[in-house]
């Protein structure tokens, strides 16, 4: 499995001539899905779906209920692409997938709530999970958490418990174009002091990096 990470939540995996691109939202870069199978979408948010990101390739798009009624009326062009998901289906798309999970973390009692589903992929030996914009454990052992770093409904105490809850021996942050530099170094640091002792792993990388 080869894991790219690029912009704020967005991860490509690879696998035996599969790419799966899992939230290519505003943040990031279009490169992100060239030449993908799949783009998993986890929730509607900007920062995670970009239907310009979408039309800018062939892929099957895999979502939950409330984004693909989004798709349909921002980009129904896109329409027979869409693969309508609900928690706890599993799909073969070149690695196993299996969905996670329905609810957007609380952002404010006051604000709207949202529908959000992370995902789980599998290629046999290696399980990565995206849970998305939401602290919801998987209910599985994983070996890579893409593991949330900064938000507006995120403090760092909270991140902080969400790797120790999963337990992934491996954690790459994602979620990170909130902070500044400075304020992504101050989890990093607490991440790497606080869970590195229990033998869970922090990695953070730029835009287009893979994961060793």
């Amino acid at each position: 499995m080869r894991v790219t990470k690029f912009g704020h939540a967005c991860v490509r995996v690879q696998h035996q001539g599969s790419t799966l691109v899992v939230d290519p939202g505003s943040f990031t870069g279009v490169e992100a899905v060239s030449g993908a199978d799949v783009v998993l979408i986890t929730h509607e948010h900007v920062d995670h779906y970009h239907p310009d990101h979408l039309r800018a390739c062939a892929a099957q798009i895999v979502t939950i209920p409330a984004v693909a009624e989004r798709i349909r009326a921002d980009a129904p062009e896109l329409a027979d692409r869409l693969r309508v998901v609900v928690p706890g289906e599993e799909l073969d798309l070149g690695l196993r997938v299996t969905v996670v999970g329905e609810r957007h973390a609380v952002i404010h009692q006051e604000l709207p709530t949202f529908d959000n589903s992370g995902y789980l992929l599998d290629d046999g030996t290696t399980t990565l999970y995206h849970p998305g914009d939401a602290l919801t454990p998987p209910g599985v052992e994983v070996d890579l958490l893409c593991a949330p770093a900064s938000a507006p409904w995120l403090k760092v105490g909270e991140a902080i418990d969400f790797v120790r809850a999963v337990g992934a021996p491996r954690n790459l942050a994602i979620h990170d174009a909130v902070y500044s530099e400075t304020g992504l170094g101050i989890v990093d640091s607490h991440m790497q002091r606080l869970n590195g002792p229990r033998g869970l792993g922090w990695t953070r990388l730029g835009a287009g990096e893979d994961l060793d």
